[in-house]
């Protein structure tokens, strides 16, 4: 997911009756409980009551896309966030479980019509994933707050693609 630097600091509002759910691996916990953290943060300001985000924890990137599955499955959750890290090893391990992470949430989203959203960093080092993972005030990219308003927007162009609202210019 590319962030939209013209975009990002314009403010965004949730219909409300939105319900979103986050599937957060704690593998590097430490890192994806910031993203996670910080999506809340940016799904509240949007006028997210605090209860209309369930949050389920797997054990890391390769697991989310089963439990993404299945809150994309329930009629009132309206856009998945996934959250993980993985970083490169000595061996490709790496690329197969990133690749395999990607390729199951891409095939969930497909498959049930409802936004899956990837916060799934792909880093070289633990460094790397800090800067991206942390939020802005803490020096980082605030990949969360990035998964949160693309949920948003998502969720905004379906009721566009819907013909429920019409686009704004």
């Amino acid at each position: 997911m590319a962030l939209d630097h013209k975009s990002a600091d314009r403010p965004r509002r949730l219909r409300p009756g939105a319900r979103l759910a986050a599937v957060v691996s704690t593998y590097h916990d430490e890192l994806t409980g910031e993203m996670l953290a910080s999506g809340r943060r940016e799904l509240a300001a949007a006028g997210l009551p605090e209860g209309d985000l369930e949050v389920a924890r797997v054990p890391g990137a390769f697991e989310l896309p089963i439990v993404a599955r299945r809150f994309a499955r329930r009629a009132d959750v309206h856009a998945v966030m996934c959250f993980g890290v993985v970083i490169e090893g000595e061996t490709t391990h790496d690329h197969w479980v990133a690749h395999g992470a990607v390729q199951g949430l891409l095939q969930v989203a497909l498959e049930t019509d409802t936004p899956v959203l990837l916060g799934v960093l792909t880093c070289r080092t633990l460094e790397q994933a800090r800067a991206r993972a942390l939020p802005a005030q803490r020096g980082g990219l605030d990949k969360g707050r990035e998964v949160a308003r693309a949920a948003i927007d998502v969720l905004e162009a379906l009721e566009v693609a819907d013909g429920r609202v019409r686009a704004q210019s």
